[in-house]
């Protein structure tokens, strides 16, 4: 990877050029039929591959970790005399109110009521920084109202008309893993969308131990890094949940020298966080860990991802772990043969 000296220390170090056309706007027909660029890291070969032969890339008594999050539909449109506004809901708070982003925020004060349905109203209870607002609702259970009238909260570069009910239906199935299981993220693991229930028995059946930690998405993980440093650059907090199963079966594979793979950054980035002398904890916490060149892995042995943003913190995590030169390198080939890029794009494994 270099010395340390010559490691990037520049948000714009991180930086490529992508012709927009290369921005997946909908998940292929078949989950398993994306594209899947195989990066060696030792030999810095690239290999062309699909995701359908993920499975002859694992070995009987590898770990391959998932993460179990479940997004909700938290993007859905409210009136405030008669103005029509964007809400995406973060989280619930203890007390029951929730935080959300909206816009345009500068319409929304203190006070202000909001109509999100017929039954389904709040008022705004706080204005907090970073453009939060704080909604207290009237009655009803919100999150299941919002899983009637809520959409996907896709990122922006996937462009869809305002409140697109043709899309909708798709975009709450696909933008979801098939073994999700925890309600609360607000974007998806993505690496984790291009499974299905008979790549994971294909898996399983090579001997391969699957498990499975839980991180919830939020806005940490799509955080932009507005630092020119990237030293300068503060992660947000998000909550993780390791199993005591899921760290005995990470620690006896690190203490046999079988390799951990990571599906997505956000089970790197809480593996991670509970890593400590070589050991995974297990238990529930929150986490802020910024992994970018110059980081020491402790678990992670190998990652499937997907191709991230230019001049992100994701960007940064894969550069860390295969080296930023290599991750130069794949992106540009990956450009060249017209990968499909983001979210809804291809993926690569780092092996």
């Amino acid at each position: 990877m270099g010395s340390v000296a010559s490691l990037p220390r520049l948000t714009s170090d991180f930086d490529y050029e992508l012709p927009r056309d290369l921005i997946a706007q909908k998940p292929l027909p078949q989950r398993d039929e994306s594209r899947m660029m195989v990066v060696v890291r030792r030999e810095g070969e690239i290999i062309h591959s699909r995701f359908f032969d993920l499975p002859d890339y694992l070995h009987k008594g590898d770990i391959l970790v998932l993460n179990s999050t479940k997004v909700i539909p938290a993007k859905a449109w409210g009136k405030k005399d008669g103005l029509d506004i964007e809400f995406l809901f973060l989280k619930e708070r203890e007390d029951g109110a929730w935080e959300v982003l909206c816009r345009p925020a500068k319409k929304i004060k203190k006070g202000d009521r909001i109509v999100f349905a017929s039954g389904f109203e709040a008022y705004v209870a706080n204005v907090e920084e970073a453009g939060k607002r704080v909604l207290r609702f009237f009655e009803g259970e919100v999150l299941a109202r919002l899983k009637n009238i809520g959409f996907a909260p896709l990122p922006p570069y996937i462009k869809r008309p305002k409140r697109d009910t043709n899309l909708r239906p798709l975009d709450l199935e696909r933008y979801q893993t098939v073994f999700a299981r925890k309600e609360g993220a607000i974007a998806a693991p993505t690496a984790g969308l291009h499974f299905t229930p008979q790549i994971l028995e294909r898996i399983k059946k090579r001997g391969v131990i699957v498990c499975d930690v839980n991180l919830e998405v939020g806005q940490a993980t799509f955080q932009p890094v507005r630092a020119e440093r990237i030293v300068d650059h503060k992660m947000l907090e998000e909550s993780f949940a390791i199993s005591p199963l899921a760290a005995r079966k990470i620690n006896l594979a690190k203490k046999e020298n079988r390799p951990v793979v990571a599906v997505g950054t956000t089970v790197v980035r809480a593996l991670e966080s509970a890593s400590e002398q070589g050991r995974v904890s297990s238990g529930t916490g929150s986490t802020s860990l910024f992994i970018y060149p110059g980081y020491t892995f402790k678990t992670i042995d190998r990652l499937l991802t997907n191709f991230h943003l230019p001049r992100s913190t994701l960007l940064m995590l894969v550069s860390a772990f295969a080296g930023p030169d290599l991750i130069q390198k794949a992106y540009a080939e990956a450009v060249r043969q017209r990968y499909r890029f983001y979210s809804y794009g291809d993926c690569m494994l780092l092996i």
